[in-house]
């Protein structure tokens, strides 16, 4: 008995309805007490300049009832997309947690309690004849007002959410939030951690991916302490709670740890800000995807995407690379990070790109288009990178196609990936 009565206490807390039939009790409160207290005062705390006549207000109840309808209906119709989404792109697990959002419930709520509260007022809403004016709930009509400005209000943020909680990383975080929660639930059992502190390490306060460095600041921050911090994990590099952040180099006892904490920023996924890597991380996510098997393959969307790829390498190919090492003004190190050199960023443009394309004529042949041109342009002594990406995609070549011709027009390079030098002769 117990047991059946705490399922139906877990099956009612979590279920998608609750909140909203709180909500349409919350409503029809509001609406007892505005149209108790109009009574109370005869109806004329409020003047008609504010609400308008019967008639007036009549047309604004009706118009926001319908609304309010329509809102619900399309809240309602972006959960389900939502979910579908979710379960095609995702995993069909993830759905249960998506019909627990709060801020989806909160939003039908709300439309359907001002709904409610509309049809309630509505009622109290007479047309006068003759001598007799009529009588206009003035409280209800501005509770009205005020409730449809809040939707509007919510139904923007609630845009804003549901564009977020799409993102992979937040689908993603709510899968490891939820398991990480359970985990303390489940072995509440800790051993205890060993002290770092003064073994010079800094370690990270939670999870997250280093989206933001503050240079000056943990420069200064060193300085101050008189030793040299070393960031381990690199910009866009992923931290789990507890996680070695930094290693001090000199006494740690002097370093406020609250300050070089500061000075990082973790996130729940990467972006752009100083990213370069994550752009061009974007761009080859976008080329294998074109490529994939299922359900068909897009060479052409492909080749686009190399096109930019070539642009953003192109872009890089003659501008220095900082060496990730931070002086202050006296000279001294101070602080230390992995950086991306030339020879990083070929190799995230093109290995992958290489290995899932190989089978495309059309890919194969504008990344060697790509690399032939970055070869014209780049330094002497970023050479050496291109020419192994095209080593290893002439051997890819070579072995992908079973006829010389084949091999041939796959070898080729041309911007267009099958355009005006079709026959594959165009490579110098």
């Amino acid at each position: 008995m117990q047991n059946t009565v705490h399922k139906a206490l877990r099956s009612i807390l979590t279920s998608l309805w609750l909140i909203p039939v709180l909500c349409v009790l919350v409503g029809i409160g509001i609406s007892f007490t505005t149209i108790a207290i109009d009574r109370a005062t005869g109806y004329r705390l409020l003047p008609a300049d504010i609400v308008g006549g019967p008639e007036a207000a009549l047309e604004i109840l009706t118009t926001v009832a319908a609304s309010m309808v329509n809102l619900t209906v399309l809240v309602l119709t972006i959960v389900l997309v939502v979910v579908q989404l979710a379960m095609g792109q995702f995993s069909p697990r993830i759905v249960q947690r998506l019909l627990r959002d709060r801020p989806s419930q909160f939003a039908i709520g709300l439309f359907v309690a001002t709904f409610v509260h509309t049809l309630l007022t509505i009622r109290e809403v007479e047309i006068g004849e003759g001598d007799d004016p009529g009588q206009v709930p003035g409280v209800a009509i501005a509770a009205t007002f005020v409730l449809s400005l809040v939707s509007i209000a919510v139904l923007v943020v609630y845009i804003h959410h549901i564009g977020q909680a799409l993102r992979v990383s937040a689908l993603v975080e709510i899968a490891g939030e939820n398991t990480r929660r359970m985990i303390r639930k489940v072995y509440p059992n800790e051993a205890p951690v060993p002290d770092v502190e003064d073994a010079g390490v800094i370690t990270a306060q939670q999870s997250g991916v280093v989206s933001s460095i503050r240079y000056e600041h943990l420069v200064a921050a060193a300085r101050r302490a008189g030793c040299a911090l070393e960031l381990i994990p690199a910009l866009g590099e992923f931290v789990p709670s507890g996680g070695r952040l930094f290693t001090v180099h000199g006494d740690p006892a002097r370093l406020d740890r609250r300050k070089v904490h500061g000075a990082i920023v973790l996130s729940p996924e990467r972006i752009l800000g100083r990213d370069v890597a994550y752009g061009v991380r974007l761009l080859v996510d976008m080329t294998i995807r074109a490529l994939s098997d299922a359900p068909w393959q897009d060479p052409t969307t492909a080749v686009q995407a190399i096109d930019r790829l070539h642009d953003c390498l192109r872009e890089l190919v003659r501008r220095e690379f900082p060496d990730g090492r931070y002086h202050d003004d006296d000279g001294k190190l101070r602080l230390t990070e992995k950086v991306m050199t030339w020879g990083d960023y070929v190799a995230l443009a093109f290995t992958e790109v290489r290995l899932a394309g190989v089978g495309s004529p059309q890919v194969a042949r504008r990344l060697h288009a790509a690399l032939d041109d970055l070869l014209a342009v780049a330094p002497d002594d970023r050479h050496a990178p291109l020419e192994m990406q095209r080593g290893l995609l002439l051997a890819a070549v070579a072995r992908q196609y079973d006829d010389d011709s084949d091999t041939e027009l796959a070898s080729g390079a041309d911007g267009s990936g099958i355009g005006a030098a079709v026959d594959g002769r165009s490579r110098p």
